[in-house]
């Protein structure tokens, strides 16, 4: 079983735009969600995959992504999400010896800028570059079930 130990911040400032590697325009869709679990479906560029992910148990939660055929992918976010759909951009900065994804949302939540940090190890340490803000790992307003949520209004 894979897992996923994953922090989360909002971004003070653009200090991080000067080490972005590479981006990509992405589109997630929820297909399910029950008790923090939930099936999603994501494309990015020419690639597409579905994930099931368990709940969390603090920082850990078990995670499951597979690769699936972008008209698959296409059929499912227009037919599956309920129009629960996010576009946003994923900025990839190295900094500190580790990989930051600086999502960038867009549409409806536009304005929302959100750092994660993915560890091998809850007790992993890193530096906190100075762009990075506070931490909203444990806060539900910014789970992706709960964006899903306000683009509905």
């Amino acid at each position: 079983m894979a897992i996923e130990i994953e922090r989360k911040f909002l971004v003070a400032n653009d200090g991080w735009r000067a080490l972005r590697v590479f981006s990509l325009h992405i589109r997630d869709g929820l297909i399910a969600t029950d008790g923090g679990k939930k099936v999603r479906v994501r494309i990015n560029g020419d690639r597409a995959t579905i994930a099931i992910k368990g709940s969390r148990n603090g920082l850990i939660r078990a995670e499951f992504e597979y690769e699936i055929p972008l008209v698959d992918a296409n059929e499912l976010l227009g037919n599956y999400c309920q129009g629960r759909i996010i576009e946003k951009t994923r900025h990839i900065v190295d900094s500190g010896g580790f990989r930051w994804e600086i999502d960038e949302y867009s549409g409806e939540l536009t304005g929302i800028i959100v750092a994660e940090i993915e560890l091998p190890a809850t007790n992993t340490e890193f530096s906190r570059p100075d762009w990075l803000g506070v931490e909203v790992t444990g806060d539900e307003r910014y789970r992706k079930g709960n964006l899903h949520k306000m683009t509905t209004r």
